[in-house]
């Protein structure tokens, strides 16, 4: 089975002003993004905001990027919540407004033992028709989902992909052991970790720094598959110091206040996330001048 995307994803925030889902930003962002040859969008993860969107102004936003996209580049929309039936419904709301692919996160605070794990996943995927992306992030969840769950899950096609964001690369190695010969696809989900990653054999990355730098990103990811590591490795390199800068304080709130910098949206945000502080912002200023782009 092809990969829904291979190469950089953008994990696109969700521009707000005034209290309002800015439907006009999110166009020319989805346009911005295609244009720097991002391969694809995910709408409504944990950089969109979705805890704070109800959930008609979540489907906006999906109705908007696929909109908007219009089958250029596949989105992959957010769905999960700690909630198997919440997650159940709001696949099935966005089934037919275009998307490639659902990203379901482990569930979190009531989180579960292993059988209700696995039975949460199988679930969604015998109830829903978008393929699946699973989301692994223990950082947010407190769950870390293990090599041996994902032998279980790796067994059922209606599973594509794994968007790993754990920094724990031995476990790691096993995961990409346990995913041989399946369907599901491994990609990086923490920036800082995308060229090891990619060097485990990720097919691309789901970047909250592709907000900033898309065509950056897009180059160390196209130059790893081209077979250019040095390049690739080089490039990682150069991005740390905005990578640091961009996790000094909770995602997305310092991508936020960047994006609003480079003048690509509103950096407004909503509580229980706050405006960044003014060292953390003076740290992102100091980064964004230092790679160009300020």
């Amino acid at each position: 089975m092809t990969s829904i995307f291979t190469g950089s994803g953008v994990a696109l925030v969700t521009p707000f002003f005034n209290g309002k889902v800015d439907t006009a930003a999110i166009e020319r962002l989805v346009e911005m993004q295609i244009s720097a040859g991002t391969a694809a969008i995910i709408a409504c993860g944990t950089t969109g905001e979705p805890a704070t969107m109800t959930p008609e102004e979540r489907e906006l936003v999906i109705r908007t990027v696929c909109k908007t996209a219009a089958g250029r580049i596949p989105i992959i929309a957010g769905t999960g919540t700690n909630s198997t039936q919440a997650v159940i419904d709001t696949a099935n709301r966005y089934e037919d407004l275009g998307c490639a692919a659902q990203l379901v996160v482990t569930p979190y605070y009531n989180k579960s033992n292993k059988e209700g794990l696995y039975r949460h996943f199988m679930a969604i995927a015998e109830n829903t028709v978008l393929p699946i992306v699973i989301y692994n992030v223990p950082s947010r969840t407190g769950i870390d989902l293990q090599p041996d769950m994902m032998c279980r899950l790796a067994k059922c096609e209606r599973f594509v992909g794994l968007k790993e964001s754990s920094f724990d690369l031995p476990t790691v190695m096993e995961k990409v052991e346990a995913l041989k010969g399946s369907t599901i696809a491994l990609y990086s989900g923490n920036d800082d970790m995308n060229y090891p990653l990619l060097t485990l054999g990720a097919k691309g990355v789901v970047s909250v720094a592709g907000n900033i730098v898309p065509q950056m990103v897009q180059q160390m990811v196209s130059s790893y598959f081209a077979g250019d590591t040095p390049a690739a490795l080089a490039m990682q390199i150069k991005l740390m110091p905005l990578i640091r800068a961009l996790f000094a304080e909770v995602n997305p709130i310092p991508c936020k206040a960047a994006m609003e910098l480079a003048g690509l949206c509103s950096g407004e945000l909503r509580l229980p996330l706050y405006t960044i502080s003014d060292q953390s912002k003076g740290k992102l200023i100091d980064a964004m001048k230092n790679i160009g782009i300020l």
